[in-house]
């Protein structure tokens, strides 16, 4: 989800190996040069080559931007029109969120159409979230995996669920049935917006009318989502939880 900055990148080692970069979005071309050096770290900390299985998008994480700010200047609340005032001082300080407020009359509506989507739906939320981080990795936004993967773990997404969605192999056995439904469905809206009749019908064999429209609404808000994301090249906040608009988790 995020172009990155050399300088502003972090290498974190634990279960995985993730090169979380400064900003929004990645080019294949530069993923290469990332890959030798996640596998020669990888092999420096005991993995050697097996190691690369734990890289988690490893090939997505390369810089392709070196500057200090993004294309979108973020808006400031002691200058927005007091229902944008109200709507980010009520929220975490993300940039993300000081973007949109520039569309000043449907940013407060906005706003509280996000908690309702992470906080007030009939979707099973490990479901929302894997959905949400499979958006995230079809569309190579940074902004977006480094927000949901510690929300996707909260609500029980596993190591091994987390690898294999970096790695895109959804067809895991990590994976339940149910999840590699939503999975398949979600990659198929993604990529060809009509998922074929076998994949609707196994996914409308799951889940309710109520939840298959809350999950095309999830699906469409995070492609959204990580379409401004990469226009703006936003720099990478920290991870904010599920109570990024203001809700309560």
């Amino acid at each position: 989800m995020s172009h990155s900055n050399t300088s502003g990148s972090t290498l974190a080692t634990s279960t995985s190996i993730n090169l979380i970069p400064a900003r929004s979005c990645v080019p294949a071309s530069g993923a290469a040069s990332v890959v030798v050096v996640l596998r020669a770290v990888s092999e420096q900390i005991g993995g050697g080559r097996n190691g690369d299985r734990d890289m988690v998008r490893d090939t997505r994480f390369a810089a392709c931007k070196r500057k200090n700010m993004s294309r979108l200047p973020y808006v400031n609340p002691a200058d927005a029109p007091p229902p944008v005032r109200e709507a980010l001082q009520a929220a975490r300080p993300l940039n993300f969120f000081r973007v949109m407020a520039h569309a000043e009359t449907a940013f407060p509506a906005w706003m509280r159409w996000g908690g309702t989507l992470l906080n007030d739906l009939a979707l099973d939320p490990l479901l929302r979230e894997i959905a949400i981080l499979r958006v995230a990795q079809l569309s190579d936004i940074t902004y977006e995996w480094v927000q949901h993967e510690p929300i996707a773990r909260s609500v029980g997404a596993t190591d091994e669920m987390i690898h294999a969605l970096g790695r895109d192999e959804i067809r895991e056995d990590c994976f339940t049935s149910d999840q590699r439904i939503v999975l398949r469905f979600t990659t198929e809206v993604v990529r060809d917006v009509c998922p074929p009749d076998d994949a609707t019908a196994a996914l409308t064999g799951l889940l309710s009318p109520r939840e298959v429209v809350e999950l095309l609404m999830v699906i469409g808000q995070y492609m959204m989502i990580a379409r401004v994301a990469a226009v703006a090249d936003l720099e990478v906040d920290k991870p904010m939880g599920a109570a990024v608009y203001g809700v309560r988790a």
